[in-house]
């Protein structure tokens, strides 16, 4: 006789479940209170070394032969500044976060390590400190990415990412391999010091190469596709971390090694800031676009980050051309645009990307046609939202408004005598700059108008809830950092002007603007107040609501009757707009670029053919670059590893013959 055993699933007692929330709770508290004390003395250091002179640090046993090598300057000190104030905020946002959706152990515990990756690439001091660094970054990021790797949406945008960020990688391991070859060394003092000396050739392959790896890592057309696959699946506290912080790093390879290492010495060549510029201007525009068609919040977020990447990366061309041709107050204006862009994007970003955290935290949900009701379900919420989109709309009292102003000045006023090149790029970079605020208006206002204004299009939306209060305050760091980029860049001005000191051939031989209570831009007529605006326009509106206060009591009183609505009085969520139809005009305008997939279907009554009972439309906006640059790539890569698998049918003998062949292949070689 047999006995069958059966094992029965344990049930957590009431008691054990407890102690399982509270170790959540703990390792909540200690992952965010860390990224928080990081985040802070990383804007402690940044402060430091912009005002107090820069700090070098060189660890020989680390690694073997060349250790480890740190030197953080001005430069550097910007960019840790601004991801140790993102990871403060992300920080404190984190401990109500993880709580409330559950993170596992193991992604809190790579978070801190993380943001100190990101803060050692700006203070990497050599090529071998920089890489190791770079990947330290990188790999973190793609753990973190894959927080929540059981479901196949996260693991194939994983996939995805990684095959980018390691292709990125490869471009700069080669560029930055050349560059100290040329160089004679290994620190960058060493290489800035010969880098006059490094043949044009080299110098151009470096600049290509970096060009690729960096702008893989900032979002660059058509090294973007990892963005608006990644930063939707990642929790919300990395997609900031990502967005803001980490994209930055990007940026700061560009200038460091292509506009500082190599600009020492002699100018660069005029075709390189034009390349940055065209780079960053289809960038800008092509974000933008798939933004204002996007109906997943975080991915609108994510396509806003490409078109703000560009405009940063339009910003450093127009600073690089124009020091070519000697035009340095300008080029100073510009590069100043650039900083300021990075500033207050990292602001808006963060908040945006938090908001949006609060928003899938509380539904469940990131798409716009189901959300709306939520400015009533979520005021605070709301509010950190808006201040966000008005961020990144670029309009006045918004966070971008000053760097994009500071943008089209130096695009404006740049020299036109006898300059053809820049007669016809100047331009047209300012009607690329003036169709991406439009665009970034509308996509805005899509997603601030749709998703909290409206009226709630699910169970989920007319359920949620606002955010716990640690989550809000780390908003609200985000929000005041916004508000500061916007109505008070004064602050920022020492600050900028130390960054332009350390970059010579940029800032060294002009002044920025003075970002006073007026912004004042030197040699170049124009200025503007942000605060002054701020104030009036809160003068403007108190008398608005004063005056109309004071009408409403000499109003005569009013007829109470029922309200004639053509039989439609009782109003529902169908007969708003939804992002999709908000956006369906502009998809028709620029429908060759967009290329979406529409399908209408058409249902009757059965009774009759004539009798419509309802149209469904629907639509699918993939990304054109992606289907037409990837997918081919893919299936081609995919057609020859099937190929390549038939040499690989388990023989030892065969083996065994192809390292008889690979041998004797070296010996010729070498002979």
């Amino acid at each position: 006789m047999t006995t069958a055993l059966h094992e029965f699933p344990t049930v957590p007692t009431p008691g054990q479940t407890l102690r399982a929330a509270r170790r959540a709770r703990v390792h909540a508290v200690l992952s965010g209170g860390l990224t928080a004390a990081l985040g802070t003395v990383g804007v402690a250091l940044g402060l430091s070394v912009i005002f107090g002179g820069p700090r070098e640090l060189r660890v020989g046993w680390l690694l073997p032969l060349v250790g480890v090598q740190l030197n953080l300057d001005a430069l550097g000190g910007l960019f840790v500044a601004v991801t140790g104030a993102v990871s403060a905020a992300v920080g404190i946002y984190t401990v109500g976060y993880a709580r409330r959706e559950h993170l596992a152990r193991f992604p809190l515990t790579v978070l801190p390590l993380f943001v100190a990756a990101m803060m050692l690439v700006p203070a990497a001091g050599s090529v071998t400190t920089f890489l190791l660094t770079w990947e330290l970054m990188a790999a973190a990021s793609l753990v973190l990415v894959l927080s929540e790797h059981h479901r196949a949406e996260v693991r194939s945008a994983g996939v995805f990412y990684a095959v980018m960020t390691q292709l990125g990688f490869a471009a700069i391991l080669l560029a930055l391999v050349l560059l100290s070859a040329a160089g004679g060394g290994d620190s960058f003092d060493t290489i800035s010091a010969s880098s006059g000396d490094i043949p044009s050739g080299t110098r151009t392959a470096i600049f290509l190469l970096t060009l690729l790896g960096f702008g893989s890592k900032a979002g660059l057309l058509p090294l973007h596709a990892w963005l608006p696959r990644a930063h939707p699946e990642a929790p919300s506290p990395v997609s900031a971390l990502m967005s803001a912080a980490m994209v930055n790093m990007g940026i700061y390879g560009i200038i460091r090694f292509d506009l500082d290492i190599l600009g020492q010495g002699h100018p660069s060549p005029h075709w390189w800031g034009l390349t940055l510029m065209i780079f960053g201007a289809v960038s800008a525009v092509f974000g933008v676009l798939q933004a204002s068609v996007a109906t997943d919040l975080k991915r609108l977020l994510a396509y806003s980050t490409t078109e703000n990447m560009g405009l940063i990366t339009l910003a450093l061309g127009a600073a690089a051309l124009l020091s070519s041709y000697g035009a340095m107050a300008v080029a100073a204006l510009a590069m100043t645009a650039a900083l300021l862009l990075i500033l207050s994007h990292a602001a808006f970003k963060t908040l945006a990307f938090l908001a949006a955290g609060s928003v899938l935290a509380a539904t469940g949900l990131r798409d716009l046609d189901k959300l709306g009701g939520l400015a009533r379900r979520m005021p605070g919420t709301t509010v950190m939202f808006g201040i966000a989109a008005l961020g990144a709309s670029g309009l006045p009292l918004g966070a971008g408004f000053v760097g994009e102003w500071l943008l089209l000045q130096s695009l404006i006023h740049s020299p036109h005598d006898d300059t053809t090149l820049l007669m016809l790029v100047m331009p047209l970079s300012v009607g690329a700059v003036a169709l991406t605020t439009g665009l970034g208006i509308a996509a805005m206002v899509k997603a601030f108008g749709v998703g909290f204004l409206a009226r709630p299009r699910s169970a989920a939306a007319e359920a949620a809830r606002e955010a716990p209060a640690s989550m809000l305050t780390g908003m609200g760091l985000a929000a005041a950092a916004c508000t500061v980029s916007a109505v008070a860049p004064v602050l920022f001005g020492p600050l900028l002007e130390r960054v332009l000191t350390a970059l010579p051939t940029l800032g060294g031989e002009a002044a920025g603007p003075m970002l006073g209570a007026y912004l004042r831009l030197p040699g170049v007529t124009g200025s503007i107040a942000p605060g002054l605006i701020a104030v009036a326009l809160v003068v403007a509106v108190l008398l608005a609501l004063a005056l109309a206060r004071w009408g409403g009591r000499h109003r005569p009183a009013a007829v109470q009757a029922p309200l004639w609505a053509c039989g439609a009085d009782s109003l529902s969520p169908r007969m708003q707009y939804t992002a999709t139809s908000f956006a369906e005009p502009l998809q028709r305008v620029f429908d060759n670029v967009l290329r979406p997939e529409t399908d209408v279907e058409v249902t009757h009554y059965a009774e009759s053919q004539y009798l419509v009972e309802k149209v469904t439309y629907r639509t699918l906006q993939a990304d054109p670059v992606e289907q037409r640059l990837y997918t081919p790539v893919v299936r081609a890569v995919t057609a020859w590893a099937q190929y390549v698998r038939r040499a690989h049918p388990g023989s030892v003998h065969l083996y065994l013959a192809y390292g008889a062949i690979g041998l004797l292949v070296v010996l010729v070689v070498a002979r």
